[in-house]
C-alpha cells in the first residue's frame, strides 16, 4: 500500500500572509493528456484541510497543480488591470518515490511566483 502523499501551502509574499481561498486543481499527466483527480481550496493558513493526494490514492508519475490565483488577487486589491498577469499558475512536477511526502508550496505576488520541493 502506498504511503506517499501530496500537500501544498500558498503564501502571499506581497502582503506577508497565508493566501486563503485559492482554488487548486490537481491533474495526472500522461503525454499530452490531463485527467483531473482532485480539487480543493486553501484555508486560513494557506494550506488545504487534507492532503491534495492522500496516501491511499498516491501513485508515482507526472502531475500538474493549477492554482487559480486571479480571484484571490482581485479580492485582495492586488490584481491590476485586466487581463491579469497571473490568473492561473500551473506547476508540473514528477513524483518518483512511492513512500515520500511531496510538498509543493507556492509563494505568490501579483507579478511573480516561486515554488520548490518543500518538506
Amino acid at each position: 500500500m502506498a504511503t506517499g502523499y501530496l500537500s501544498t501551502h500558498v503564501l502571499d509574499t506581497a502582503r506577508g500572509v497565508p493566501a486563503e481561498g485559492i482554488k487548486i486543481a490537481l491533474y495526472k499527466v500522461a503525454g499530452n493528456s490531463h485527467s483531473k483527480i482532485a480539487e480543493t481550496v486553501t484555508n486560513a493558513d494557506g494550506r488545504t484541510d487534507t492532503p491534495i493526494l492522500p496516501a491511499e490514492e498516491f501513485q508515482t508519475g507526472t502531475y500538474e497543480l493549477i492554482f487559480f490565483t486571479g480571484d484571490y488577487l482581485r479580492e485582495t486589491g492586488q490584481a491590476g488591470e485586466d487581463p491579469l498577469f497571473l490568473d492561473q499558475i500551473p506547476i508540473r512536477f514528477g513524483m518518483a518515490d512511492q513512500d515520500a511526502h511531496y510538498h509543493v508550496p507556492l509563494l505568490l505576488s501579483p507579478y511573480g511566483y516561486s515554488t520548490y520541493r518543500g518538506s
